[in-house]
């Protein structure tokens, strides 16, 4: 099945994946946008799997206060271009958000929050086989009372 340039720039907007990904996704899923979005998905999750054991040492640090309740968060990735990356940012600041709105206590319940259609920990395996570069939430903080 021949696939045209519009049907693989809304699968790249949706997904974030390079263009040849996107259309060998929908070459294999025959045009159905959903089948190229899981084939996308479980390639990045073969790719997070692959680089499992690299270094991941540059990244993004955010806080934020919500009345009695503040929190920090961690999200690591391999290089600063990634880490500078406007996605990345967004990525790290849309869990924050999520986790400061269910006052998540710990990094698991941040792991587990949902988020698009999987889990936070799904979204960012997602981003790490987008971007080719292993990504992990390492650290998550909370400080919780009145402010005097």
């Amino acid at each position: 099945m021949a696939v045209t340039m519009a049907e693989i720039t809304k699968l790249r907007k949706i997904s974030g994946a390079g263009m040849m990904d996107c259309k060998n996704a929908l070459t294999e899923a025959n045009g159905d946008i959903d089948k190229a979005m899981e084939i996308i998905r479980k390639k990045g999750q073969a790719v997070a799997a692959k680089r499992s054991d690299r270094e991941a040492s540059e990244g993004c640090v955010l806080a934020k206060k919500d009345g009695e309740f503040a929190a920090i968060i961690a999200l690591k990735c391999e290089t600063d271009f990634v880490a500078k990356n406007a996605d990345f940012i967004a990525l790290t600041q849309a869990i924050l958000d999520a986790a400061v709105a269910n006052r998540c206590k710990t990094l698991e319940e941040v792991k587990a929050l949902p988020m698009g259609n999987g889990t936070v920990q799904d979204a960012v395996t997602d981003r790490s086989g987008i971007t080719g570069e292993k990504m992990e939430l390492d650290g998550y903080n909370v400080v919780e009372g009145a402010y005097t």
